[in-house]
C-alpha cells in the first residue's frame, strides 16, 4: 500500500506544479527522504501525511488513508443489500453517533476500490423492496421527492454548497423514514432506494465541496449502497463519477481512473450516450493528472463523439449539466495539467464561445474553469489575459458559497505577485486584498 499511496502523494504534489526542492522546505523534511516516500521505499508516516494534506489542502484524505491502511478500520461495514443500506441510512441519520464508532471502508484508496467492486457485484442481487408499514404512499408522493432533489441540483449550480449539504440530508431523513415505516408497491421502493441514492450523492457532493472530506466519502458510500439496493446501475456510476472528482482532487488518481471504469463496465449495455461521453471526460480529466497524454486525448474524444450522438429520451435528468462548453473547460484543464497552455487556452475559449451564458447559470464551476484559463494565460506571460479571467471569476464567484471554488480563485494571487510590476495586475492585487 505505501507504493500506491506514494504514487498518489507525488501526483497530488506534481498536479499544483510545485518543484521537490520547494515542496521538501514547505514541508520540514530532506528532499531524500520525500523521494523515498513517493517512491514507496519508505513507510507513510502520518507525519508525513499530514504535511501532505497541508501543504495540498487535501482535507486530511492521506492522514485518514494512513491511519485506515495502518489497521485502525473496525470493519468492512453491513452487508450489501437491503438491510445493509438501512442501516449504513441509519447510521448516516442519527446525528453522527454511531459513525464515529465504525470507519467507513472508503476511506482507504484500495478499500474504495473495493466498494466500488463490491457495488458492481450486488446490483444483480434482486430483492423484495415493497414496504408493510401502515402509512399507504403512492407515485405523486415520491414524484414530488424526485422534484425536490432536481430543484437542489440547481441550487447547487447557482448558490454554491453551504445550503445544499444540509437540505439534501434532510432529504434523505424523509426518504429513510418512508422506507421504515410506509406501505409501498415493490416499483416505487425501488424508486425511493434510487432517489436515496441521489440525495446521498448530492449530499457528499456538497460536502466534499465545502472541505469535508471524509464525511462525503460516507454519503458516497450511502449512495452507492441505495442504488445497489434498487438495481439503479447508472444512479451508482453517477455517484461513482463525482467521487473520482473527490479522488483525483486529493492526489488518488489512480483510483479515481479506476472508479471510472468500474461505473463505465456498469453502464456499458444500459448507459446512454449522453452517460457515456460525461464518462468518458471524467476519465480524461483523471488520466491527465497521472501525465497519460495519449490516454486522456483518447477519452476526450470518446467523449465528444459520444455526445454528437445528441440526447436521448433516456437521459438520466440528472446529466443536463453535460454539454459542448463542459467537456471542452474538462479538456481546457487537462492540457494544463499535461503542460500545454496553448491548448489549455484554445479548449477554454471555445468552451466560452460553445456557452455565453456559463456565468449565470453554472457560477461555481465557472469560477473554477476562469480560474485555471487565468493561470493558463499567466504560463504564456500574457498578462492582460490572465487579469481579466480572474476577474470574471470573482464576478462569478459574487453570490456562491463553495470553498473549493474560492480557493481556486485564491490560489491565483501568489502566482500574479511576481508580475505585480504590471498597472493591470498590480490594481487587481490591491482590489483583492
Amino acid at each position: 500500500m505505501d507504493r500506491l499511496l506514494g504514487r498518489d502523494l507525488r501526483s497530488a504534489r506534481r498536479s499544483l506544479h510545485m518543484t521537490f526542492r520547494w515542496f521538501a522546505a514547505l514541508a520540514g523534511y530532506s528532499e531524500g527522504h520525500l523521494r523515498s516516500v513517493e517512491n514507496g521505499r519508505r513507510e507513510v508516516t502520518p507525519d508525513v501525511a499530514a504535511a501532505y494534506d497541508r501543504i495540498l489542502k487535501t482535507g486530511g484524505a492521506f492522514t485518514a488513508r494512513v491511519a485506515v491502511d495502518g489497521g485502525a478500520a473496525e470493519s468492512a461495514g453491513p452487508p450489501w443489500g437491503r438491510t445493509g443500506t438501512e442501516a449504513v441510512l441509519g447510521e448516516m441519520l442519527d446525528g453522527g453517533h454511531s459513525i464515529n464508532r465504525r470507519t467507513f471502508v472508503i476511506a482507504s484508496g484500495g478499500a474504495a476500490l473495493g466498494l466500488a467492486h463490491q457495488w458492481r457485484a450486488a446490483l444483480g442481487s434482486r430483492q423484495n423492496l415493497h414496504g408493510t408499514g401502515s402509512r399507504a404512499i403512492g407515485r405523486n408522493l415520491i414524484d414530488h421527492i424526485d422534484q425536490r432533489l432536481a430543484y437542489l441540483r440547481h441550487l447547487d449550480d447557482q448558490a454554491g454548497s453551504a445550503d445544499v449539504a444540509t437540505l439534501a440530508k434532510n432529504e434523505l431523513i424523509l426518504i429513510a423514514q418512508h422506507l421504515r415505516s410506509s406501505r409501498y408497491t415493490e416499483d416505487l421502493g425501488r424508486r425511493l432506494y434510487s432517489l436515496a441514492a441521489e440525495a446521498g450523492r448530492q449530499a457528499a457532493w456538497s460536502n466534499f465541496d465545502q472541505g469535508r472530506h471524509a464525511l462525503a466519502r460516507r454519503f458516497f458510500e450511502l449512495a452507492l449502497r441505495a442504488s445497489a439496493t434498487a438495481g439503479d446501475p447508472t444512479g451508482g456510476a453517477y455517484a461513482l463519477s463525482f467521487m473520482a472528482v473527490q479522488c483525483y482532487s486529493t492526489g488518488q488518481v489512480q483510483l479515481a481512473v479506476s472508479l471510472l471504469e468500474t461505473a463505465g463496465s456498469a453502464t456499458a449495455r444500459s448507459g446512454t450516450a449522453r452517460m457515456k461521453s460525461m464518462l468518458a471526460a471524467r476519465s480524461a480529466r483523471a488520466l491527465s493528472k497521472t501525465g497519460d497524454r495519449k490516454g486522456c486525448a483518447h477519452m476526450l474524444n470518446v467523449a465528444r463523439e459520444a455526445f454528437a450522438r445528441g440526447p436521448s429520451p433516456d437521459d438520466p435528468p440528472t446529466l443536463y449539466w453535460v454539454t459542448e462548453a463542459e467537456i471542452e473547460m474538462i479538456a481546457g484543464s487537462s492540457a494544463l495539467d499535461l503542460g500545454d497552455p496553448v491548448e489549455a487556452i484554445h479548449r477554454f475559449d471555445a468552451a466560452l464561445r460553445a456557452d455565453g451564458h456559463g456565468d449565470q447559470l453554472y457560477p461555481r464551476s465557472h469560477a473554477i474553469y476562469l480560474a485555471r484559463a487565468a493561470e493558463a494565460h499567466l504560463r504564456r506571460r500574457d498578462l492582460d489575459g490572465a487579469v481579466e479571467r480572474t476577474l470574471r471569476a470573482i464576478r462569478c464567484l459574487g453570490g456562491v458559497d463553495s470553498a473549493r471554488s474560492t480557493s481556486t480563485v485564491a490560489a491565483l494571487r501568489p502566482m500574479l505577485i511576481p508580475h505585480a510590476g504590471n498597472r493591470a495586475v498590480r490594481d487587481l492585487l490591491a482590489a483583492t486584498r
